[in-house]
């Protein structure tokens, strides 16, 4: 992640929020004043900001797809898009991270390695393996037809990881940078808050998608829709359920059976599922190198994502 130094200045809400599209995106912003409050409200607001990186990768991906190019390379044409989107910063972050850690240095050694321009062994390894992840979890996505809103969920988990990341009492691992101004500047009921209203939208965003598929095809039907095959939700290529046609089908379960969950809370747990990953990893990073940086952020943000798509399409 890019690093801003801070401004000697008092900052506004809305100098965070400027803070967090021009340090999370490539948009461009005019700097305003960057101090330690500024950069608080960025970590608080960088999940608003996922959900408006996601959509943009999400209409690429919708637009792939109505162009006719298959759901892998329109899931690589999406990931890229993301990448375009950050500058690649997260990215950076997440190699750097992995050659700090597989170093097995002393921190101060593994910093020093952190900072350098080229990536190392440990740090291309990781890059491949995260990006293979991300195309085929959102290509499997895709091909269920949840896609984009996969995408979504996945992009704000990212960034909550962020939220979460500069709680109150996690130290800076150095002076200076990024990790230096945020690092301790979230309070937790807050980060709590911004958990809250995350799940509550992916659910309603979840509820409302598969509500609408539910009453195109099956308007008079009083199945509920359930999660886990063959019992529960699921959509399956050729099979023809739930719809006239041999294109994708839902799966319904039978609610007497009392088997699996509203479909729809697939996503939140989805949510949950990339906090925990990036909580063992930023929890990993603090106890080696002593704090958080903006290569760690930036690695939590990828970890976050991936691990939320692996969930989304194990569970939803």
């Amino acid at each position: 992640m890019s690093e801003t130094p801070p401004s000697e200045s008092s900052s506004t809400f809305a100098d965070g929020i400027r803070l967090a599209v021009g340090t999370l995106s490539v948009f461009p912003v005019r700097p305003g004043v960057v101090d330690r409050r500024a950069g608080g409200i960025a970590m608080t607001v960088a999940p608003i900001v996922g959900v408006l990186l996601g959509a943009v990768a999400g209409v690429v991906l919708t637009l792939a797809l109505e162009l006719g190019i298959t759901p892998l390379p329109a899931s690589v044409l999406a990931v890229g898009t993301l990448a375009l989107l950050t500058r690649g910063l997260h990215l950076d972050g997440l190699a750097d991270l992995a050659d700090g850690l597989g170093s097995g240095k002393p921190a101060e050694q593994a910093l020093d390695i952190m900072k350098r321009s080229d990536i190392g062994p440990f740090g291309v390894v990781t890059l491949v393996f995260t990006l293979l992840i991300q195309v085929g979890t959102l290509t499997q996505a895709t091909t269920a037809g949840v896609g984009p809103i996969a995408l979504v969920a996945a992009c704000v988990t990212g960034r909550l990881a962020l939220t979460w990341a500069c709680l109150v009492g996690i130290p800076s691992a150095r002076p200076g940078g990024l990790g230096s101004m945020v690092a301790g500047t979230v309070r937790r009921g807050v980060a709590l808050v911004m958990t809250v209203l995350v799940l509550a939208g992916t659910a309603a965003v979840a509820f409302f998608h598969f509500s609408d598929v539910l009453a195109s095809r099956l308007p008079d039907s009083r199945f509920e829709v359930f999660l886990s095959p063959p019992s529960g939700y699921g959509l399956f290529e050729g099979t023809g359920m739930a719809g006239a046609s041999d294109g994708p089908g839902l799966l319904l379960g039978d609610p007497a059976a009392g088997s699996g969950l509203p479909v729809f809370w697939g996503f939140p747990v989805a949510v949950l599922v990339g906090l925990l990953a990036a909580w063992v990893l930023r929890r990993r990073a603090v106890r080696r190198l002593g704090g958080i940086t903006g290569d760690v952020l930036g690695a939590l943000v990828e970890t976050a994502t991936a691990a939320a798509l692996v969930a989304c399409v194990i569970i939803a």
